[in-house]
């Protein structure tokens, strides 16, 4: 038997991995059900561990995983929470870009009869390769729509665990919108003196450009702005179980 919280945990964190394709992180699930503190969370994560609802993959960021779901789950009505001021939050509803398919994107193969188009696959994102030097003109990778939105597109497979705290991980397959412009916070692909390509989060500091790592480990790398230039932002995420 779940307490009201446990039950609302599990069922936003299944939400979450069906919507995509990774956990959420711990304040978002605070956000979400309301709470003060993160420890909360820690402890509703430590109760569904030990009735057998959630797993954990030790040693990787955002690993929840659901191993099973009440049986009663369909039937069973989720009570909305209650903030401070007595009136109810506006209830959690996930941010899709709707794309128009109704014409071929640039660079874009559209799968015929299929809810997905199929974008050009980049190799391994690496140190010391141009973007171009990475494509694999063979490749192609089969891409929901729903994830996309206009412009061209490409599919990057990552390399490392330098963006782990974003839900990022080694080997996962991260969707690019090809473009030349960024803004503050955003995950990039960076091309650092015409020589080096990257996956980074963007901060922008003067005449300055940091590029920066999500993990605690990896300090971030700070260049003047005409040594770095903007391949294409992140607008999605692909992962093989």
């Amino acid at each position: 038997m779940l307490t009201r919280k446990q039950y609302e945990l599990l069922v936003y964190i299944d939400k979450h991995l069906k919507q995509t394709g990774f956990s959420p992180s711990f304040e978002e699930m605070k956000d979400a059900l309301l709470l003060k503190s993160k420890s909360g969370i820690h402890r509703l994560i430590s109760a569904l561990e030990e009735r057998g609802y959630l797993g954990r993959r030790h040693h990787r960021a955002r690993a929840l995983e659901v191993l099973r779901l009440p049986d009663n789950m369909e039937q069973r009505p989720v009570v909305a929470p209650v903030a401070a001021n007595g009136e109810s939050p506006p209830a959690f509803s996930p941010h899709v870009i709707q794309g128009d398919f109704s014409a071929r994107l640039p660079g874009v193969r559209t799968a015929t009869d299929s809810p997905a188009v199929q974008l050009p696959l980049y190799g391994r994102i690496a140190a010391g390769l141009p973007i171009e030097a990475l494509r694999d003109s063979g490749t192609m990778v089969d891409v929901p729509m729903a994830l996309l939105g206009g412009g061209e597109h490409y599919a990057l497979e990552v390399a490392g665990d330098s963006m782990i705290e974003a839900g990022i991980l080694d080997g996962d397959t991260v969707l690019i919108r090809k473009g030349e412009v960024a803004e503050t916070g955003q995950i990039i692909v960076a091309l650092v003196d015409d020589n080096e390509v990257t996956l980074k989060r963007l901060r922008r500091r003067g005449n300055s450009v940091a590029l920066e790592p999500c993990n605690a480990r990896l300090k971030p790398q700070i260049f003047s702005a005409d040594r770095v230039k903007v391949q294409g932002k992140l607008v999605g995420l692909l992962r093989k179980y």
